[in-house]
């Protein structure tokens, strides 16, 4: 079954490169058909628990994650990575990088409902910020199957549907050339692959690539919040009692120090892929959500998984609106609201529904009454958790000049 859904969900990718580029069609099979992360396992890990040669930069409490064994984390690669997330000539037609869809200052998501790629189509799916992604144990908002970075940079690097930065076998050669003719890449592949001759050249090119921007996107940390630092305003506090109470349960997809319960670390012994329908929709009654927008369900096929997604982790939250899957809801306040009402009802439109009626809806998701001033503490809890170091770090920002001739501002 796992094998089943992996090769249904990228069988456009692979079938769009067979034939046409051996290095591409190679870094496909290497990074994406691995784990099974819907399975559950219990993994033992007595070794390097508490050690990395990489330095996270990680206050005490907080436990390192895990590092995949054929892309262990270094500072050269990271800083690799930071120059390919920021450039926009990784891309079908030099309009987007990797920064078009995550903003630092977003706590890398991009303040808009769904973002185009490069050729202008619509993402169905709302940007996630990308904030403590080496903690998730799976990616993307409702796919069991990625539970590695590396795994789920390929889709926007090479998916067809949607096309994001629309690298194909036609054209990846000459995105390759162009990275090739800039002197800033020689010695940063150099250092960040000192094993490899010719790192940005040959079968193994697209496969650095790939590596070195997981090594970035999995070094993007955030623990410095108000929240962190205990120094939080009286209206936050009590806004933390109404979040981890019976009352409101929250707390029950977003626990633990990342606030979500996709949460692993290295000590952590036991993995189990968790969704979460929250009653967003129900079409016509029936429990449906619009396609393709329909959640685990998109892969499996399964009717009770229905409208299930990941949940996020509420780190630097106040800067990621708008919010859900879809990014159908503005404010943390109409999330609040949703949440109260036990679903969304929509009373007119394409999408018309009872989200508090849906068959499918997590059953912990129930109605709860909530003062304005209970929802104005609530928020001003969730905008504790707003990391202003991480946001201006200048180690996690552009690294290229606004003269540079990628033109990379995002």
């Amino acid at each position: 079954k796992c094998l089943f859904y992996r090769t249904e969900m990228m069988k456009k990718p692979f079938l769009l490169l067979a034939g046409q580029s051996p290095g591409l069609f190679l870094v496909l099979g290497t990074l994406l058909l691995s784990g099974c992360p819907e399975q559950s396992e219990t993994r033992v890990d007595d070794q390097g628990a508490s050690y990395s040669a990489y330095d996270w930069q990680l206050p005490e409490n907080i436990p390192l994650p895990r590092e995949p064994a054929d892309n262990p984390m270094t500072e050269e690669k990271f800083q690799l990575g930071r120059h390919l997330f920021y450039d926009k000539r990784l891309s079908v037609n030099g309009t987007i990088s990797c920064s078009s869809c995550h903003h630092q200052d977003k706590a890398f998501s991009d303040g808009v409902a769904r973002p185009a790629g490069a050729t202008g189509t619509l993402h169905p799916r709302n940007s996630q910020a990308l904030v403590n992604v080496a903690w998730y144990n799976t990616l993307t908002w409702g796919n069991p199957v990625l539970s590695t970075i590396e795994q789920q940079i390929m889709l926007p690097l090479f998916g067809d549907d949607p096309i994001e930065h629309g690298i194909n076998g036609a054209n990846s050669e000459q995105i390759l050339m162009n990275l090739q003719s800039d002197p800033v890449y020689a010695p940063l592949f150099a250092a960040a692959f000192p094993e490899q001759d010719e790192p940005l050249f040959g079968d193994t090119a697209y496969s650095n690539i790939v590596k070195s921007l997981a090594s970035f996107v999995r070094g993007l940390a955030s623990f410095n919040s108000p929240f962190d630092r205990n120094e939080l305003s009286a209206s936050a506090k009590r806004g933390s009692a109404l979040f981890n109470s019976e009352k409101l349960e929250c707390f029950h997809c977003h626990g633990t120090y990342n606030f979500s319960d996709a949460t692993v670390d290295r000590r952590t012994s036991y993995i189990e892929a968790q969704f979460h329908n929250n009653g967003l929709y129900n079409i016509d009654g029936l429990g449906g959500y619009p396609e393709p927008n329909t959640g685990r369900y998109e892969l499996t096929g399964t009717a009770h998984h229905m409208g299930q997604f990941r949940a996020p982790s509420l780190r630097n939250v106040a800067l990621s609106a708008p919010y859900n899957h879809d990014g159908s809801v503005e404010t943390l306040e109409q999330v609040i609201r949703n949440y109260a009402a036990g679903g969304r009802n929509i009373t007119n439109g394409p999408n018309t529904g009872d989200g508090r009626m849906s068959p499918y809806k997590d059953s912990f998701i129930v109605s709860f009454s909530i003062s304005d001033s209970e929802i104005a503490d609530v928020v001003a809890f969730l905008e504790s958790l707003t990391d202003e170091e991480f946001i201006n770090n200048p180690r996690f920002s552009n690294p290229w000049t606004e003269s540079s001739p990628q033109d990379s501002a995002p």
